[in-house]
């Protein structure tokens, strides 16, 4: 893992510090029902990889379906920060776009995750 990179929500209520587990460039989208229409690309970073610096009483928390994966948002922004995974729950799915000094444009096109065909739903 690299050097230790920080994410923001947009008001910078909440600030994340976080080491993926994988280059910034293998960022994914997902085309599961939640993630389309927040059409951010996440990068995995391991549970013991992320720390929350500031705003932890700021995230808010949203479940659906089997309400395995965590997604958290801003209460005052409602920018998504990040998601403890489904598919595996011992990571977290960051938001790209909210890591300081990175835009996403710059590692597009990205690859997509088949989230409508989840392993978990069979």
């Amino acid at each position: 893992m690299g050097a230790a990179l920080t994410l923001t929500c947009h008001c910078g209520a909440v600030e994340l510090r976080l080491r993926p587990s994988m280059p910034l460039s293998e960022a994914r989208h997902c085309n599961c029902s939640f993630c389309r229409r927040r059409a951010a690309a996440t990068v995995s970073v391991p549970q013991d990889a992320l720390e929350i610096v500031r705003g932890a009483g700021n995230l808010t928390l949203y479940q659906f379906g089997t309400c395995t994966a965590q997604h958290y948002f801003c209460k005052t922004c409602g920018i998504y920060t990040h998601h403890r995974r489904r598919s595996d729950p011992s990571a977290y799915g960051v938001n790209l776009g909210a890591i300081k000094g990175v835009n996403p444009e710059d590692y597009e096109p990205l690859e997509w995750t088949d989230g409508i065909n989840h392993p978990s739903d069979r």
